[in-house]
């Protein structure tokens, strides 16, 4: 597996067990849920992060994640056929790219987050991580990086 293509397995690992652990009731980097709400989600009225469930979901779409770029890149296919990896391959950049460019292009999106510590920790760091994996994703299977 080339470079970049280990990067987006430890990035996508690293953050399906961050929604995991928040699922389970983890509150870091939060000092309480509000508080956690407030960083990740950007509600304060809520108060409540989502459930295990939709957080496993997250947590599973990103390890699958993990699985394409090492069946594609590493040879981890498991028998899934070329054409149907590449697919899911492209795909997950397509998802990465709209996320992170949606706070630039369209922040009317983000707006019920105005004020909040998420406002400004998804232009600083969330949306630009997302639009690094995009990058990634799309340089990795091109063999590029």
């Amino acid at each position: 597996m080339s470079g970049m293509a280990t990067a987006l397995v430890i990035i996508l690992l690293t953050l399906a067990a961050l929604h995991l652990y928040w699922g389970l009731g983890g509150r870091w980097p939060g000092r309480d849920e509000e508080s956690l709400v407030a960083m990740v989600v950007g509600r304060t009225r809520s108060g409540r992060m989502p459930s295990l469930q939709a957080s496993a979901l997250v947590a599973f779409g990103l390890a699958f994640g993990a699985w394409l770029v090492a069946a594609d890149r590493g040879g981890l296919s498991l028998g899934a056929p070329f054409s149907l990896v590449n697919a899911g391959y492209f795909l997950m950049a397509l998802v990465f790219a709209v996320r992170g460019m949606i706070t630039y292009a369209f922040p009317a999106v983000f707006a019920y987050a105005k004020g909040t510590p998420f406002e400004r920790l998804n232009r600083l760091y969330y949306s630009p991580l997302c639009l690094f994996i995009a990058f990634g994703l799309l340089t990795a299977s091109l063999g590029l990086l």
